[in-house]
């Protein structure tokens, strides 16, 4: 009777969990047309929730799969924007000029290679062929930082992957000179737009920001909150799939014990790079996003602080748990903005005028929002239901584990984002 009774509960277990999925796809279809009511402003909310949900589950290949604490990941994100950037915008034009001012010899054989019309407008290719580029260039970056860290565990891997997203950041700021690549701290402005059959979802000029697709008509936010949400999909998919391969099995194998993994056969050297690589892909694709729905990037949007914002979406989520890494992003990248427009009419209604400063208030109530969720939930708002597939957090030492993975190591960067935010 209990194994009838089980049998018949595994067999409805995947109807309800497609029907839940359904039920979720439905609302997050309908979503932005309910939001535009009250402002495009919430649907743009929701377009920057989606590139951090994308930064997240990047990040969780590293840290929550393979157990490898990274603190500079945002440094991908700033390759994929940068290499969108540069190869859709004049930006590439400028780099030639560049070269032909400083050394007349190089810069005119590029000149020659490329040709006078690229020096005159730049290069302007379409985002499709650059996505998967970005991503190839991250990957290559990522696999770049994860070779010498090979050995490393803990704190000392921390320490080296922070100082690599700040090596990207500094580098960024200072390719201005003696040829000019990056623009330096001014940043790199009129990046195409996205556009899909030839039309732009940036709305064409004197549209009003309006798109026209099939002959519906919706503002700009949301075309790119449908297509952010559908590589959201694409890459919790992918990400799906990864955790649940043999490459994904000798990620979680490593992460809990990298000596017992290696003495099982599995060649660790390769799965700490594969993961280093695979999740700076999905950073690099997030960073093109980024690049073509701003259409301007520059250094300041690329700190520690968003490193350490990202890991916060990570960890408060459920490390390794990918529906919960979804959750964190959405509530870490909401949250802050739906308090600014909260704390100011809240204090009218309570005391009749403001007392606190919303800006206080609001990273006030959202770092004690984090602490609270730290102290009483250490394996995250959404944990994954089966213990293996979570990190052991009962582990005394760093030693049994892949890159050191435990709570302490992960809880002081989650709450170090509250003060450092807004820095």
């Amino acid at each position: 009777m209990v194994q009838t009774d089980s049998f018949r509960h595994s067999k409805r277990r995947p109807r309800n969990t497609t029907g839940s999925l359904l039920l979720l796809l439905a609302i997050l279809m309908v979503f932005p047309f309910i939001a535009s009511q009250f402002g495009n402003s919430w649907v743009r909310i929701m377009d920057v929730a989606l590139l951090y949900i994308m930064l997240a589950l990047g990040l969780n290949v590293v840290v929550g799969f393979a157990g490898l604490l990274d603190l500079g990941y945002i440094a991908f994100y700033a390759i994929g924007a940068y290499t969108a950037g540069l190869l859709a915008s004049p930006q590439f034009g400028a780099v030639l000029q560049s070269f032909v001012d400083t050394y007349p010899d190089l810069g005119n054989f590029l000149v020659s290679v490329f040709g006078p019309n690229i020096l005159a407008n730049g290069i302007h290719l379409s985002i499709w062929l650059i996505v998967p580029l970005s991503a190839l260039i991250a990957a290559f970056f990522g696999a770049l930082l994860g070779a010498p860290t090979l050995k490393l565990r803990g704190d000392y891997l921390a320490i080296v992957t922070l100082g690599f997203g700040e090596i990207i950041r500094i580098f960024m700021n200072n390719l201005n000179a003696p040829v000019n690549i990056t623009n330096g701290p001014q940043g790199i402005n009129l990046i195409d737009p996205v556009r899909i059959f030839g039309v732009t979802l940036a709305g064409e000029p004197g549209s009003g920001s309006m798109v026209r697709i099939f002959g519906f008509e919706m503002p700009s936010v949301n075309a790119y909150y449908f297509l952010f949400l559908l590589l959201c999909m694409a890459i919790i998919f992918i990400s799906i799939r990864l955790q649940h391969s043999r490459l994904g099995r000798a990620w979680v194998a490593i992460r809990e014990d990298e000596i017992a993994a290696k003495a099982m056969g599995i060649n660790t050297r390769n799965m700490k790079l594969l993961s280093f690589a695979m999740g700076a892909s999905f950073g690099g694709i997030a960073g093109a996003m980024f690049a073509a729905f701003q259409g301007f990037v520059s250094p300041e949007s690329f700190s520690l602080t968003e490193s350490i914002a990202v890991l916060a979406m990570v960890v408060l989520g459920g490390i390794g748990h990918i529906p919960g890494v979804v959750l964190g992003g959405v509530i870490l990248a909401a949250l802050p903005e739906i308090l600014r427009h909260v704390v100011e009419p809240l204090q009218q209604s309570l005391f009749g005028s403001v007392l606190i400063d919303a800006e206080v208030l609001r990273q006030l109530l959202y770092g004690l929002a984090m602490v609270v969720i730290m102290l009483n939930r250490p394996s995250g708002l959404w944990p994954a239901p089966r213990h293996e597939d979570r990190p052991d957090f009962n582990k005394e030492s760093s030693g049994g584990a892949g890159g050191g993975l435990s709570a302490d190591h992960l809880a002081q960067p989650a709450a170090g984002v509250v003060a450092a935010k807004e820095a």
